[in-house]
């Protein structure tokens, strides 16, 4: 059985804070100004295990994420996973009235996450000098492709040239092949991860000294580190990495193979004892015996050799009883699955990966379920995104405005 939560009510019941217990973050506000996915992304990571947050868009020009890939009925379904658990507000930043608003939702917040080119804050005069006079607990995550400072803060900044500047590209793809970008937000994603893990460390110390401070994330920082030792590789040795492929220069077997019902599984051996455990299930215990199998790096000057062993093997025998025989044998392998395999994999089902969330514009919709288990203190989700602008009113009210000053700031394209 799961140990995730059971999805709380959808969003017709959605409390006005977080559902009982809360998760561990229960208590703390978070204003997500970003777009485009960094930031958001963490944001909804801090929402997940109780955080209150509250997502600020533009009046007439909503988050791109809610028009970002495939959409069902007219509604976006990645904003469905980027928007959970967040309140919707709206609110024109670039408007005096808008940048009081802010201000003011910012002496409420503990944390504020945004993502607009360096010196766009201080050009609305909502730079951290103002927001800190007004909340000096305040952390202020400034999450950018290049950084605050150096010769490309101002320029625009995407995953897609963090994971080409990084290095990440350049490693990636078959050896006489070009470099190879992620079809998916990696950068952006490791990115969230980094900026979530900041803005904890930042609270932390905010705990102590009782100030806030601001976070300085550059897409392109997290991804190189990611990437291991490479940094130390050239500075000592002057070593480059090349692209190998699905190959590893410090171990072999490690590759893809083809099964007879043409699927495809991955092997990995990075350890030695699991290196010998694959070559005697696939009958060829000899290459065990030879002196070079003794390392992962040496096994890899031979890996046309084991790949040849190993995929021989595998093309004869179904993915299923592939992944039977390696499991007998206690050898490391994976199905290589697309999303309609993951749907149904009875591992991510035990561990509740993928859950099921009331929405009131789609019924409901599956997605990924929070990032860990906590034993005592769990995270959850308890609604999927939503429509733009959706809490406005209840935010804002909950500052004092009034019914008619909304709908004059509504009139005047505040909100």
């Amino acid at each position: 059985m799961s140990t995730h939560p059971t999805c709380a009510p959808g969003p017709a019941d959605r409390p006005e804070e977080p559902a009982a217990g809360g998760g561990p973050l229960a208590g703390l506000r978070v204003l997500d100004l970003a777009t485009l996915f960094a930031g958001p992304l963490a944001a909804t990571m801090l929402g997940d295990f109780g955080a209150e947050v509250i997502k600020i868009e533009h009046p007439r020009r909503p988050d791109p994420s809610r028009g970002h890939g495939p959409s069902k009925d007219g509604v976006g379904l990645w904003w469905k996973l980027l928007g959970r658990n967040k309140s919707t507000v709206t609110l024109d930043l670039s408007a005096p009235e808008g940048q009081d608003l802010l201000v003011r939702l910012a002496e409420t917040a503990d944390v504020v996450i945004e993502n607009f080119r360096p010196g766009t804050l201080e050009r609305w005069n909502l730079g951290y000098d103002r927001l800190s006079a007004a909340n000096p607990g305040l952390v202020l995550a400034r999450v950018t492709g290049f950084g605050q400072t150096g010769p490309y803060s101002r320029r625009p900044g995407f995953g897609t040239l963090a994971e080409a500047m990084s290095g990440f590209a350049a490693i990636t793809g078959e050896p006489d092949g070009p470099p190879t970008l992620p079809p998916f937000g990696l950068a952006d994603s490791i990115a969230a991860l980094t900026t979530a893990y900041a803005v904890m460390t930042a609270l932390a110390g905010r705990d102590r000294t009782g100030t806030g401070q601001v976070i300085d994330m550059a897409i392109i920082e997290p991804i190189l580190t990611v990437l291991g030792p490479q940094p130390l590789w050239y500075d000592q040795l002057g070593h480059v990495q090349p692209r190998t492929g699905n190959r590893s220069a410090n171990n072999a077997p490690r590759n893809t193979y083809r099964t007879s019902d043409d699927k495809w599984v991955a092997v990995s051996t990075s350890s030695q004892n699991i290196a010998e455990r694959v070559m005697r299930l696939v009958g060829r215990p000899e290459l065990v015996d030879q002196e070079w199998f003794g390392s992962g790096a040496t096994r890899a000057l031979h890996a046309d050799e084991l790949d040849e062993a190993v995929g021989a093997w595998v093309a004869l025998r179904t993915r299923e009883e592939v992944v039977a025989a390696f499991e007998a044998a206690q050898a490391a392998v994976a199905p290589v699955y697309d999303v309609t395999d993951v749907m149904r994999d009875p591992q991510y089902a035990a561990l509740g990966s993928i859950t099921e969330v009331k929405d009131d514009e789609l019924g409901s919709v599956k997605m990924q379920n929070v990032l860990f288990r906590l034993s005592r203190t769990p995270g959850g989700i308890r609604w999927a995104g939503r429509p733009h602008g959706a809490d406005t009113d209840s935010v804002l009210g909950g500052l004092g405005l009034a019914d008619e000053e909304l709908a004059g700031l509504r009139e005047r394209g505040v909100l």
